[in-house]
């Protein structure tokens, strides 16, 4: 029997009608929530994405604002926009698009983001608070695998949970998250012996490597959680993900597909912390 599809794009549409539901009662209060993005360059994939956040703020009634600078522009021009943005009672979150060009550096950027308004969630001070368990902003992208394997109603309490990759945008963070949940996390990398070993020992498995069809069935436990994060173009065109999707679910439990998957969520989880600034405002 085929696993159970974990569908991030359903999941989505639900937390966005909740989302807009919670941006109405704001603005009856005087306040509505206000999203800006800073984009350098003319990076198609980024465009597209930025294009998508715009989209999705408009559905929930979150104002958006979106600066297109020229890639020549110097660092310190950069960071003076974010500390105007700073300073901006009428933005409640700020977001600087990657990658950014060679000149630019990207710690100075986030550094310079007001941990208040880094909706984001990569200041170091928001990734010192998840750490310690502490209120902050989460990474939006393991925000939404936590969410999704929480909306199936699946226990993570107790589970080993084994993460593959460990970048400081999914990887790190993912396990961290799943570890104030109480699991019991394992990470895998390039330079880990005997992969296969840890991934069929997972009750959860997070594919975060950034390699298409990495994952096949042999590579999984009977009845594990897979969460697939990666998002590929094959040779026909098609998106696909680091997990082999077809075999994969006949051993899996529950699975996340590409697309629609992970990747709606990380927007969502972006509008919802930007929601919760504008709540912290108000209070």
């Amino acid at each position: 029997m085929s696993g159970i599809i974990i569908s991030g794009k359903e999941l989505a549409q639900e937390k966005r009608i909740e989302m807009k539901q919670q941006v109405d009662t704001l603005k009856q209060k005087g306040i509505t929530p206000g999203l800006a993005v800073i984009l350098v360059g003319e990076d198609p994939a980024s465009q597209t994405y930025v294009r998508a956040k715009q989209r999705a703020c408009e559905q929930t009634g979150i104002h958006s604002e979106i600066d297109e600078v020229s890639p020549s522009i110097t660092e310190a021009e950069l960071l003076e926009k974010i500390n105007v943005l700073n300073d901006a009672k009428h933005i409640h979150g700020i977001l600087v698009q990657l990658p950014l060009p060679e000149h630019i550096s990207e710690k100075k950027v986030i550094e310079t983001i007001h941990p208040d308004k880094d909706v984001d969630g990569f200041h170091p001070i928001n990734i010192g608070r998840m750490m310690t368990g502490q209120e902050g902003f989460l990474p939006c992208t393991p925000f939404g695998i936590v969410e999704m394997i929480k909306s199936k109603g699946i226990e993570i309490q107790g589970k080993h949970a084994v993460i593959v990759g460990r970048s400081n945008i999914v990887g790190k963070p993912v396990g961290q998250l799943l570890l104030n949940e109480n699991a019991t996390v394992t990470y895998c990398h390039s330079r880990t012996k005997n992969m296969q070993e840890y991934t069929k020992s997972a009750d959860i498995l997070v594919v975060a490597v950034g390699k298409p069809h990495f994952i096949d069935a042999d590579d999984v436990k009977d009845g594990a959680i897979v969460i697939d994060v990666g998002i590929h173009r094959n040779e026909e065109g098609k998106l696909i993900g680091d997990v082999l999707f077809d075999n994969v679910k006949e051993v899996a439990s529950y699975i996340s597909p590409v697309p629609g998957g992970v990747g709606p969520m990380t927007i969502t989880m972006l509008l919802h912390n930007t929601v919760v600034s504008a709540n912290r405002r108000l209070k």
